[in-house]
């Protein structure tokens, strides 16, 4: 692993404008940088580079974050090999944390049959590209389905042939369990071995590096199932990875738009009408793994499921999978097609023209969830808009504080006869109820941990911290999530006040000042408890070395509440001056907060008389307080 301070000494000294000006032209705009957007087809340039903060982000498509994160994105670079490159460019050298001889044998290991891996499917990938050429039944399906040898080529689609065990034509030793490994070969129960692709059109699997990970084939005569996918191999998981994301990246982001369908030859079909940006799931349910990876490619993201029974169930297990990760800068929607139809089909039969009506005419996500739950149960009755809602709870708790959740919240309390305050208090109280049996839950020795991506210890900040600012599961699970009102947002009772929130973002904009707090003013903040997630931000902050708000951003748990409050934080403050005098502007705040708290603790004492000593003592002390304030 690359340790964390190297990290944060590389972004000190790597600046985000020569980082993204290697690949975007750009042109002073106040204190910023402005350029066409590389991630999506623009004629105005929204795309904005801070240099005081070291971050960029497009205002059309949303794409933000780090100098890092640029070359993960715009070169489908792995961290630490973006981590590297920028090291190189700057003349740093990338250290590994001291790992045990066991550690390291064990990561040559690792890369070796990483290594073999991807040699033995590059080698029957090339014999299947060399039997399609000489197949004629398989051009002519091909031809059928209406595929050019263009579109072919782009795809890299192959022939696997007739033969039980073609593959011994390119491999010496057929017996070789490695083979078996790699997906490649089938070992029956009595030994003997066989190609596992046979008579099938053979589709690549590329992953976001561009390599070659596994196959996928669909027969082309009779026989079950149309489509086979390689098993579960060390480089290749079904559940984790895309088809077509590699090859159609440059239509997802010209388009602004990444379509989800069902099946390779939709892929392929649908960019040979030139519509070049659809992936599809590899045979599994969607997962939240595949939204991340979506999310990480467009904002905009169309699920096409067929319109029958089936395709709804599909697009509702999407649905759930997909609430944890809604924001109000995304657009999620899904588009039912006729029974009689696929994508591919639809598209060969009325044309590209007819097929993009039809996207713009599917459904927002909040349209499908509520028509959906309309749909079962009896709304003119009490006990069918109480079931309604008794299958709602789970759905919106699992939606992250947002917009967009207010407004399905609003929505829905109509749809049940509801206010918008009665709905809350429901939720409220099933949130509270969710939460304790969580921490219930979370108390018994052996319970497993509910959240795999967060630190050990549950904190997005990293070990040692708690975690004020959780995030939605990565996998639909009812569990409580963060709720933000008009005075500001609450987690587990506490509050988050827009006072809280703006001490932190001038905190943020100004990190010097966190290594100037005094203990008089810890104990200011320690007041209320609405100050709890400043004064914990301030130990995270203080725990890291970051010299800009970019980098404090890398240094947060990725995907977490802090990170994604400070990137907010960040786009917030593209256009604001910085302050002449931001020490000032805390300084002055932390004497606003005390000065209200000791009035209040004033006129408590009055309230209860100043009957003892001790009272009318503290009441002196308060006084003399306030004046030195004043």
């Amino acid at each position: 692993m690359i340790p964390d301070s190297f990290v944060q000494d590389l972004l000190a000294r790597v600046d985000v404008v020569d980082v993204v000006g290697k690949y975007v032209q750009l042109r002073k705009g106040g204190a910023n940088l402005l350029g066409l957007c590389p991630f999506h087809n623009e004629k105005s340039p929204s795309f904005t580079v801070s240099p005081t903060k070291q971050f960029y982000h497009c205002f059309g498509c949303g794409a933000h974050g780090t100098a890092i994160t640029f070359l993960m994105e715009h070169t489908g670079a792995s961290f630490p090999e973006a981590v590297r490159s920028l090291a190189a460019n700057v003349g740093m050298v990338v250290p590994e944390e001291q790992r045990s001889p066991q550690q390291q044998v064990r990561a040559r290991e690792q890369k070796a049959e990483v290594n073999r891996h991807q040699q033995v499917l590059e080698k029957a990938q090339a014999r299947y590209l060399a039997l399609l050429r000489e197949s004629q039944d398989a051009i002519a399906y091909l031809k059928q389905r209406g595929i050019t040898g263009k579109t072919a080529k782009l795809f890299g689609l192959g022939w696997s042939g007739h033969d039980r065990s073609g593959l011994k034509q390119v491999f010496d030793n057929y017996d070789d369990p490695l083979l078996t490994e790699a997906g490649l070969v089938i070992e029956s129960d009595d030994g003997r071995r066989y190609d596992r692709f046979r008579e099938r059109i053979m589709f690549p699997i590329i992953n976001a590096k561009g390599n070659l990970i596994g196959f996928g084939g669909r027969i082309i005569g009779k026989g079950e199932p149309k489509y086979l996918n390689s098993p579960e191999t060390p480089l290749f998981n079904k559940g984790q990875e895309l088809y077509g994301l590699w090859e159609n990246r440059q239509g997802i982001r010209q388009e602004g738009c990444v379509l989800v369908v069902e099946g390779y030859m939709d892929v392929v079909g649908l960019a040979q009408q030139g519509i070049g940006f659809a992936v599809a799931t590899l045979g599994t349910a969607t997962t939240p793994t595949h939204i991340q990876k979506l999310l990480r490619t467009s904002d905009r993201i169309v699920f096409s499921f067929d319109g029958d029974g089936a395709g709804r169930r599909a697009a509702w297990k999407a649905l759930n999978v997909c609430l944890p990760f809604l924001r109000d800068d995304i657009s999620l929607r899904f588009l039912f097609l006729p029974n009689e139809h696929d994508p591919d089909s639809f598209v060969r039969d009325l044309g590209p023209e007819a097929f993009h009506k039809e996207l713009a005419q599917s459904r927002v996500l909040s349209t499908f969830l509520l028509e959906e739950l309309a749909s079962r149960h009896n709304l003119n009755e009490a006990e069918g808009r109480a079931a309604c809602l008794h299958e709602a709870r789970p759905l919106i708790s699992a939606i992250p504080a947002s917009g967009i959740r207010t407004q399905i919240e609003n929505d829905f309390a109509k749809l049940v006869s509801l206010t918008s305050a009665e709905l809350l208090t429901d939720l409220a109280r099933f949130e509270e109820a969710a939460q304790k049996r969580q921490d219930w839950q979370k108390s018994l020795p052996e319970a497993p941990a509910k959240n795999q991506g967060a630190a050990q210890d549950g904190s997005p900040f990293g070990s040692g911290f708690g975690s004020p600012f959780d995030l939605a599961p990565a996998s639909f699970e009812p569990k409580p999530s963060a709720r933000y009102g008009r005075a500001g947002s609450r987690r587990g009772g506490r509050q988050v006040t827009p006072l809280a929130r703006r001490l932190i973002k001038l905190l943020a904009s100004n990190l010097e000042l966190v290594h100037k707090i005094t203990d008089q003013q810890l104990e200011v903040l320690g007041f209320s408890p609405q100050f709890a997630y400043v004064r914990e931000f301030i130990a995270f902050a203080q725990t890291t070395q970051a010299t800009h708000l970019a980098a404090l951003i890398q240094r947060a748990e990725p995907g977490s509440e802090i990170a994604n409050m400070l990137t907010g934080l960040t786009i917030d403050s593209f256009d604001e001056d910085a302050l002449p005098d931001p020490a000032a502007e805390w300084n002055d705040a932390l004497r606003k907060i005390e000065f209200e708290r000791l009035n209040q603790d004033k006129e408590n004492l009055v309230a209860g008389g100043l009957t003892t000593a001790v009272d009318r003592e503290r009441y002196k002390a308060i006084n003399a307080r306030i004046r030195l304030l004043k």
